[in-house]
């Protein structure tokens, strides 16, 4: 009847089949409104199904408004209830299908091949066998103790930060936190410094939340502070430990003057620490807030140390801001899951991340050296490296180059991903002869055989 077809071999119950197709039939307007539906005997009959299966698939209809239902009287259509079901197909806004590069020089991307698979899947189970019953339903928005205990260690002997676990508050990954410090001192009209050139999605974060922005240039060091003398007391991000994208190491000099700034004002600094464990001459830069734990955010991840996927970052936030994240976190994702928190907490206590960063140290080192031999061997002389000898990126400058968006796609239609440092300006234009080269996530005969059709793909279009 009304081409129900009913598939038995289903895991659907007959019974959702039944109100499915129904349901179909009256949106769609095959059944009008007022129209009399068989009765139940007659459509169990039909279908060959029990009448008890065809009362429940009526009653499901009558509990969602579909039919109306009266003793004594036959079972109708609702009133109502037809819908345009045409459909158009367009595309998702903003998703784009990632194509299979042959040469992908994209930034930030840790080897996940090398991640310890199998000593952080015996961790997941013991940690999981051990977890408090309590910590399985809503723990707060803080985070774990035992996960905020063993961060505070862990920056004490890789950075030399002495940080209370009071003070740390475990996010979803360092982009979630800047979503919490964007809302937590974002006022009307309110401004916010960043560094030109920067990273642009932690920009867009502070844009959406409805900032405005007065850019600082940076320069080899990091940001200018210069610019900061007489400046108007708004929130200041930075990243002094590795400037994203230019690698360079904030001075003292500097680091001091931004203190002097955020105290003179009252402001704030966000610092993003997103990847100063892979430093590859010396001990990682001691965190600016160091200087000042009342006027510095500090922000860290842990998905360039182990792997994106886990999501799991960290804040340090001044006291007199903690109350205030507190709300902000309880009434927007209240807490993350405790499952890799307590796998975490448990892999920092055993210091397998320590082994595995003093690791995987060893083999970026190696790589970058790859990179920069194989930029020797196929560009010349002809481009000069930015930076401090760390990160998991180079920003290279070619002489009487100039890359833009087009030199983007162009080379994306080649299969080829690099990324114009102008990409990540505020200002346009000033740094077009710079492109960024991510390597961490590549072998080194990935990494030659990448700036082999680079420089093929630049010579071909005539950019070399």
């Amino acid at each position: 009847m009304w081409g129900i077809k009913l598939n038995r071999s289903s895991d659907v119950s007959l019974k959702r089949q039944i109100y499915v197709a129904l349901r179909e039939h009256i949106i769609r307007g095959n059944l009008k409104a007022g129209e009399t539906l068989p009765s139940t005997r007659q459509l169990a009959l039909e279908l060959q199904v029990s009448r008890n299966t065809i009362i429940e698939a009526f009653e499901m209809l009558n509990v969602e408004g579909y039919i109306v239902r009266r003793i004594g009287a036959p079972t109708r259509v609702a009133e109502g209830l037809i819908l345009d079901t045409r459909t158009e197909s367009r595309p998702s806004p903003g998703i784009e299908d990632i194509p299979e590069y042959i040469a992908d020089f994209r930034t930030g991307i840790p080897d996940l091949r090398l991640f310890p698979r199998y000593a952080w899947q015996r961790i997941t189970m013991k940690a999981l066998s051990e977890l408090c019953p309590s910590l399985l339903g809503y723990t707060g928005p803080q985070g774990m103790p035992a996960l905020r205990q063993e961060i505070a260690c862990w920056l004490h002997r890789s950075k030399g930060l002495v940080v209370d676990a009071q003070d740390i508050f475990i996010t979803a990954g360092a982009t979630h936190a800047l979503h919490i410090v964007a809302e937590l001192l974002y006022q009307d009209a309110q401004n916010i410094y960043f560094e030109d050139p920067c990273n642009i999605e932690m920009l867009k974060t502070f844009i959406n939340r409805g900032f405005k922005i007065s850019y600082i240039p940076v320069d080899q060091y990091g940001i200018q502070t210069d610019h900061l003398k007489n400046a108007p007391g708004y929130p200041v991000y930075v990243t002094p430990s590795h400037q994203f994208p230019f690698g360079g190491i904030l001075p003292a000099e500097r680091r001091a003057a931004l203190i002097r700034f955020a105290r003179h004002t009252g402001s704030y600094i966000i610092e993003d620490d997103y990847d100063s464990e892979f430093r590859y001459d010396g001990e990682p830069v001691a965190p600016l807030h160091a200087m000042d734990a009342d006027r510095v955010i500090y922000i860290g991840t842990f998905s360039k140390t182990l792997f994106p996927a886990l999501r799991i970052g960290y804040a340090v936030v001044p006291r007199n801001l903690q109350q205030r994240w507190c709300y902000l976190r309880t009434y927007t994702d209240v807490q993350n899951p405790p499952f890799e928190q307590a796998a975490l907490a448990e892999f920092l206590h055993t210091r397998k991340l320590d082994r595995h960063i003093s690791k995987m140290r060893k083999i970026y080192r190696e790589r970058r050296q790859v990179l920069l031999s194989s930029l020797k061997e196929y560009f010349g002389d002809d481009w000069l490296v930015w930076g401090d000898a760390a990160g998991l990126h180079l920003t290279v400058e070619f002489q009487d180059a100039m890359f833009d968006d087009v030199f983007r796609q162009t080379a994306r239609k080649e299969l080829i991903r690099i990324t114009p440092l102008d990409y990540h300006c505020i200002q346009k234009g000033v740094h077009a002869n710079k492109l960024l080269f991510g390597y961490g996530h590549l072998e080194p005969a990935e990494i030659r055989a990448g700036i082999d059709l680079l420089h093929t793909f630049m010579k071909k279009a005539g950019y070399v």
